[in-house]
């Protein structure tokens, strides 16, 4: 594949991205990108008010930035339905990039309004459900991608499939992972149903590899790195680069013309790099847990997804 050049993507003019979590963090910096390649981008997320900011970030850079808000509470089935509806009047969605996520959760196991292990309810099941109840919208849409975002903490921690909400043991590092495995899984068996249907939807999967505030640049209201965390990311810049590097992987999944389903986009090295081709943890390719894995996640979520 050839190389591309993250800093200048092909025209995305015309074409409309959804990214979850993209007020703050990779996602702001992968709604930035889009837009700056020219496409509409709603950032689906909790809060209005980071959304508004965000936007004006964009524009302040971007000023004829197409921005809009769908809000979006992936803890919550009903918040997701409500997103869900409100997406699915939009005339097209070319991207459904599946960002975000509760990352160190607490000491203590907590659960989500629907009863679902918080980190593993939000960062999988409520984008399990998202992408069933938009995926008309995606389906209508000549050439959509979906693109699911994994992590690097997969290789840390062992897939537990016996207990992917944490109800034998907990840890809030262990319980991300866990939720980790199953977006990953879960866009491989995406892609293996979509290429059975014939669809013309692909589903593809991303890892940002390293990213810290401190080395990220200054955006008001959105991100204001501190002197100190400047100096800290420094001293510990093994932990990975800046958000903006981070975003890459996840927006060239979702913008090369010649990526493909089924593919899992990563960085150069496990946390540093360009966005390129990388090989997810052999559990993550498992079909035997990606239909187990689909099947839970129907039970857990009471909507059906029979692609």
């Amino acid at each position: 594949m050839a190389r591309s050049d993250p800093r200048n993507l092909p025209s995305q003019a015309g074409r409309t991205f959804v990214v979850t979590g993209g007020s703050s963090g990779i996602g702001y910096f992968a709604a930035e990108q889009l837009a700056g390649a020219g496409a509409q981008v709603i950032l689906a997320a909790r809060s209005e008010a980071k959304a508004d900011a965000a936007a004006g970030s964009i524009r302040s850079r971007i000023p004829d930035a197409e921005i809009g808000f769908a809000r979006l509470d992936l803890s919550s089935l009903d918040s997701v339905r409500d997103a869900a509806a409100e997406l699915n009047r939009l005339d097209r969605i070319d991207g459904l990039l599946e960002n975000a996520a509760v990352i160190l959760a607490g000491r203590k196991r907590r659960v989500t309004a629907d009863g679902h292990e918080l980190t593993f309810g939000t960062n999988h099941l409520g984008h399990f459900a998202l992408t069933a109840l938009v995926y008309p919208t995606l389906a209508q849409t000549p050439g959509s991608r979906i693109v699911t975002m994994g992590s690097g903490s997969t290789r840390l921690v062992t897939l537990r499939a016996d207990d992917l909400q944490s109800e034998k043991r907990y840890s809030s590092f262990s319980s991300y992972a866990l939720s980790k495995h199953a977006t990953q899984a879960f866009g491989f068996e995406l892609d293996r149903r979509l290429r059975a249907a014939g669809s013309s939807v692909t589903a593809l999967v991303a890892h940002p590899g390293g990213a810290q505030d401190g080395l990220t640049s200054f955006r008001s209201g959105v991100n204001e790195p501190t002197v100190a965390q400047r100096f800290l990311a420094g001293l510990s810049f093994v932990a990975g680069g800046s958000k903006e590097a981070a975003a890459w992987p996840l927006v060239r999944a979702a913008t090369d013309p010649g990526a493909v389903g089924g593919q899992y986009w990563g960085r150069t090295t496990p946390i540093f790099g360009r966005p390129v081709l990388n090989t997810p943890v052999a559990s993550s390719h498992s079909a035997q847990f990606g239909e187990g894995l689909w099947s839970l996640s129907e039970n857990w979520t009471g909507i059906p997804f029979p692609v």
